[in-house]
């Protein structure tokens, strides 16, 4: 199997270029080799590697600079997306995407499943599911997972932002009305690799996240709780913390529908976070 990997720098691709490589040959690429910030060139760039599979780890995820660069954002969510979609149908490869949990309003008040109405109500939400609609226009083989609160030990995360502060200030101000799960890139590159390693590979839009919900006062909480580290966090409200972007207050997803598929399961945001920081 030849797998082409856009991203391999991010959260999830580092993740993706090591736990896929036992499925066959992967071909991961970033900006440099594959700039999805150019959508005219992709599909040339992914043409002229020949893949069997193509996972595109690679996003536009600045949320609030999203706002002033929407441009930039769609060349990248959107039509970057479409251009290797379109691809994909033409050679009869298996594309693998990530979308958000952004692609809802948030107004729901239990888990969002895949039959939801999207509503989302920021230029990344809405970059994000264009991204999704380029891919089943296209008509290609595909699976969409929907993921969210991505974190890892490197790059640009939430986890890795509350241990920073926290070592700098006296006291942290987090939002604490607005629920999620957060959920960490290992586990989202483990339930690609299980979703493509069977007889036939997993198709269709499916959630993946860690089990269980939290708002970010809790999460970040629980991080300085694990790290050990005694800084207090003090909980706010939204209104109190404005951003460009809205974001919404309830974007917890139901993954049942994927565990069911794949027989694979995320385990709980607090334990999976843990396991994390422990590494």
């Amino acid at each position: 199997m030849k797998i082409l990997l856009t991203g391999r720098s991010g959260q999830v691709g580092w993740e993706l270029e090591r736990q896929l490589a036992p499925l066959g040959q992967v071909m991961a690429t970033d900006r440099a080799s594959l700039d999805l910030g150019r959508p005219g060139t992709v599909a040339s760039a992914v043409r002229s590697f020949g893949p069997d599979v193509i996972v595109n780890a690679a996003a536009y995820t600045a949320v609030d600079r999203a706002e002033r660069e929407p441009q930039a954002c769609f060349a990248v969510n959107s039509e970057s997306v479409g251009a290797m979609a379109q691809e994909a149908a033409r050679s009869g490869a298996l594309l693998v995407h990530y979308s958000t949990d952004y692609v809802f309003d948030g107004t729901k008040r239990t888990p969002y499943v895949e039959t939801d109405p999207t509503a989302p109500v920021s230029v990344y939400g809405r970059s994000k599911l264009a991204g999704e609609q380029q891919i089943v226009r296209s008509g290609c083989r595909h699976l969409i997972l929907r993921t969210s609160w991505v974190y890892a030990l490197r790059g640009g995360n939430f986890v890795l932002t509350m241990l920073r502060l926290a070592r700098e200030r006296p006291q942290l101000r987090v939002v604490d009305d607005q629920v999620g799960a957060p959920t960490w890139s290992h586990d989202i590159a483990e339930a690609t690799r299980v979703a493509l390693d069977r007889p036939e590979p997993l198709e269709g839009l499916f959630h993946a996240t860690a089990g269980g919900s939290t708002t970010w006062f809790e999460f970040a909480r629980r991080i300085l709780q694990v790290a050990g580290l005694p800084t207090p966090v003090v909980p706010i409200a939204t209104s109190e913390y404005p951003t460009a972007a809205v974001r919404p207050a309830y974007s917890v997803l139901d993954s049942g529908r994927f565990a069911a598929a794949s027989g694979f399961r995320i385990g709980p945001w607090d334990e999976r976070l843990a396991q994390c920081l422990s590494e």
